[in-house]
């Protein structure tokens, strides 16, 4: 085999075989296939897509290409994947909630995205916290906790890592069969039984309307079961912060806030909820999605996943009394609210524009490799719906000097339209089974 015929099978429409797509992944781990034929490979899939089945093949071929992980554990290994939004830090709540339910959760999580915050980041807001733990370590903290949220070691899908960085630079990351190889080699790398997606759309979101959000859905579900892997959607509104908070030691302090059952947190716990419901039926340790959503709310409730999540901090390096003295999380120099500029409801919100001052903030990278600030973001945000008065806080910025708080207030401002009237939308948009 060569790069040459099979980048011609592509370009021509015509089938692929398992072992061409096998042997080209290997080709992108090891480096026998170019950054020429990469590219040239992604914008004719990206032109052209590719069969369901050839899907399929791709992404195991891209899992195959390095270590796969394999469980002993005396429950269903199970994770979920978000394709990503503002406020959204669903899996600090998930993941002890479904450990509690009696799953094993190892997470392997990444960083922020475009507009869009990063699970990694939020936890590097935790002084001492380690995502890097090299898998004896992710190892033995899962079988101690339950669950671990961790970064993927070097030797996890190395043909995606490849290929992921030649899409960024030859604009063809929207291609849905690259995006579903991409996010499923990695998840089923980690050897899981069962996954859950969340697949937002809105504002905020990558696939902002329900068309593009639904077919994503449609291809991920497709592809994870027919590779082997328990695996069911959820469509979820992104059209305006899930939590109140962006920045990412806001939302730790989010996440502590509605572990404990504070209240303006009920968005966050609901989507939590339904995604931990879906995970529990597909693992057999509830008879219904909605049978697993009540036993994850009563965990919520009575403090057990707050318990959990301490562990699983501890456990990695964080201090052992985050829960009640959140005061380790950094806070920024300059804190201010924004008010309203005159009366009105909260019609719409820009997620892409209030995610893109967070990151001018300094809480996400303009680059890679740019350094986070922990402390900045937005929280106290208001909901769609809301009414307020001029002069009442629409949001409240954190920034590290007065300069980048008024051009923050400035994008904030310009993100949130006020009209005559407005309805929250629906937090779950829909559900796609296998």
């Amino acid at each position: 085999m060569d790069a040459r015929g099979i980048l011609y099978k592509v370009r021509e429409r015509a089938p692929l075989s398992e072992a061409e797509l096998q042997w080209f992944a290997s080709g992108l781990a090891s480096g026998a296939v170019s950054d020429a034929q990469a590219g040239a490979f992604a914008m004719a899939t990206c032109l052209n897509g590719i069969r369901a089945e050839e899907r399929v093949a791709l992404t195991l071929a891209m899992r195959d290409s390095g270590d796969v992980l394999a469980w002993d554990l005396p429950g269903p290994v199970v994770d979920k994947h978000s394709t990503g939004g503002l406020g959204d830090c669903t899996s600090l709540l998930l993941a002890p909630i479904l450990a509690e339910a009696g799953a094993y959760v190892p997470m392997i999580s990444g960083r922020g995205l475009g507009h869009t915050g990063g699970t990694l980041d939020k936890l590097e807001a935790i002084p001492g916290l380690d995502v890097e733990q090299g898998e004896e370590g992710f190892r033995r903290i899962v079988g101690e906790t339950g669950c671990a949220i961790v970064a993927a070691s070097g030797d996890l899908a190395p043909a995606d890592r490849r290929l992921y960085a030649v899409r960024d630079v030859t604009s063809t990351v929207e291609s849905i069969d690259l995006i579903t190889a991409s996010i499923l080699s990695k998840k089923l790398a980690a050897g899981l039984e069962v996954l859950v997606l969340d697949v937002k759309l809105g504002s905020g979101a990558f696939m902002e309307t329900a068309e593009a959000a639904g077919a994503l859905a449609q291809s991920l579900v497709s592809t994870a079961n027919g590779a082997g892997c328990r695996t069911e959607a959820l469509l979820t509104d992104m059209n305006q912060p899930l939590a109140p908070a962006l920045g990412n030691a806001l939302e730790v302090a989010a996440v502590i806030q509605a572990l404990k059952g504070a209240p303006g947190y009920a968005a966050l716990a609901d989507v939590t909820v339904a995604l931990c419901g879906s995970v529990l039926a597909l693992a057999g340790l509830a008879g219904s999605a909605e049978e697993g959503a009540e036993t994850a709310r009563a965990i919520l409730a009575d403090g057990r996943a707050a318990e959990r999540f301490q562990r699983m901090v501890a456990a990695q390096g964080g201090p052992g009394d985050l829960m009640d003295a959140p005061g380790h999380l950094a806070t920024a120099p300059v804190i201010r609210d924004i008010a309203a500029p005159r009366e009105g409801v909260i019609a719409a919100i820009d997620g892409r524009a209030l995610g893109m001052a967070v990151v001018r903030l300094g809480g996400g990278r303009m680059k890679g490799g740019d350094p986070i600030d922990p402390s900045v973001g937005f929280d106290n945000v208001q909901r769609i719906g809301a009414r307020v008065e001029a002069g009442d806080p629409l949001l409240r910025v954190h920034a590290a000097d007065e300069a980048a708080a008024d051009v923050a207030e400035a994008a904030a401002l310009a993100a949130i339209t006020l009209g005559a009237e407005a309805a929250e939308p629906a937090l779950i948009h829909g559900r796609v089974a296998p």
